[in-house]
């Protein structure tokens, strides 16, 4: 913005957590090289890291089901942390000592300690440092002509700066040591090599089909229920079409990739702003223009919406409760004229509806099936709601 260039594709940008799955690839070469084993536990590698009661092991970690805390949740009592530089042992030290946040393999929740682990152990295993363990076996052997690791004093061609915007105005981000991301979240891309990148692990260019295929597998827990998420990738049904994806966030940056194997289609969105603090409707707006990019990709036709009256819209505003079980839903209207739903559970909340006709709308946030609310009306009074997923079920208008 300073410099006022337009922005172009081949634009290098910080792509944050998506580093996560390159990570995982290499720890996948050493499994084929007979080095690791998935099944080895944490302290084969790392002798003082503690053994909590449980066996934590390298799948624990790939498939985020370890139980360790995330070391970027933990409150610091330095203001400036996020302004120092950081050895990989520093960090593990932060966490290593907190409880788990459940037993190993019985849930899945995401955290970075997982793959700052995964990293250092390469690092241990390798014989040299992470970087260059990367930049040998993954990068080039990738053909990634623009991917580098966001060091400061790297310099790499065509880097954007990264920006954040607050009540419509933007500002340059706040400086964050590139050293706390380590092994999940310090690479820098642009869209071609993300291209080039999933070719060549899909192709089976820097791992054996059958790594990739356990890779791009949902984790079965314990109780025999999977989770989304396989080595480095979430995997779940989206847009009605299965989805392998992640997303990346850093300061300054945002970035998302889905590759829909069933169409072997790929789609990638890097951009330079990140505005988590942003007070006005810019960060949904945005994320829904994302979405809708993954929908075109997919070849899923975008929804048009109607047009409809704030005092027909109004009457649909309310409590509802369910018939077939206690939960309710609570359906307001915001400022910008459109309605919104909140789920009584917890699994949804400020889920915004697109109005396909006077009395049915569609509700976008749930991406793995179609769901259709169609509100019913006797004698010109709202009385209850339909929502079709799968089934019908029914919600009685209380309030």
């Amino acid at each position: 913005m300073e410099l006022d260039v337009p922005m172009q594709p081949d634009m290098v940008f910080r792509i944050g957590s998506i580093t996560k799955q390159f990570t995982a690839v290499a720890i996948l070469q050493l499994v084929e090289q007979g080095k690791i084993s998935l099944q080895d536990s944490i302290q084969k590698y790392i002798k003082d890291f503690p053994a909590k009661g449980y066996s934590i092991t390298i799948e624990n970690l790939l498939t985020h089901t370890s139980g360790l805390i995330d070391y970027t949740s933990i409150d610091s009592r330095d203001p400036y942390s996020e302004r120092r530089d950081f050895t990989p042992e520093f960090l593990i030290n932060y966490f290593k000592d907190k409880p788990l946040q459940f037993k190993p393999s019985s849930k899945y929740g995401y955290s970075n300690s997982n793959y700052l682990l995964l990293g250092y152990i390469i690092q241990l295993v390798s014989g040299e440092s992470y970087h260059q363990y990367m930049a040998d076996n993954i990068i080039k052997r990738a053909g990634l002509a623009n991917t580098f690791y966001a060091e400061e004093k790297v310099i790499a061609p065509n880097r954007v700066a990264g920006y954040t915007r607050d009540n419509g105005f933007f500002e340059n981000c706040d400086y964050q040591t590139l050293s706390i991301g380590f092994a999940c979240g310090d690479l820098l891309s642009n869209t071609e090599d993300l291209y080039k990148w999933n070719n060549a692990v899909t192709t089976y260019q820097l791992i054996s089909k059958e790594s990739v295929v356990r890779a791009f597998r949902p984790y079965k827990l314990k109780d025999g229920t999977f989770s989304n998420y396989g080595y480095g990738w979430f995997v779940e049904p989206l847009y009605g079409t299965l989805c392998i994806h992640h997303e990346g966030q850093t300061s300054g940056f945002i970035a998302l990739e889905k590759y829909f194997p069933e169409q072997d289609i790929y789609a990638a969105i890097l951009t330079n702003v990140k505005s988590g603090e942003d007070k006005t409707d810019f960060s949904q707006n945005r994320f829904m223009l994302f979405d809708e990019i993954g929908q075109l990709a997919a070849g899923r036709q975008l929804v048009k919406e109607v047009e409809m009256s704030d005092t027909l819209l109004s009457k649909y505003v309310g409590t509802y409760s369910a018939t077939f079980n206690k939960s309710t839903l609570a359906i307001y209207k915001k400022s910008d004229g459109k309605l919104y739903v909140d789920l009584s559970n917890g699994t949804g909340k400020a889920m915004v509806l697109s109005p396909q006709s006077a009395t049915m709308f569609l509700l976008p946030a749930i991406k793995n099936i179609v769901t259709i609310l169609e509100f019913i009306q006797e004698h010109g009074v709202v009385t209850k709601l339909i929502v079709t997923q799968d089934k019908k079920y029914e919600w009685k208008k209380i309030k």
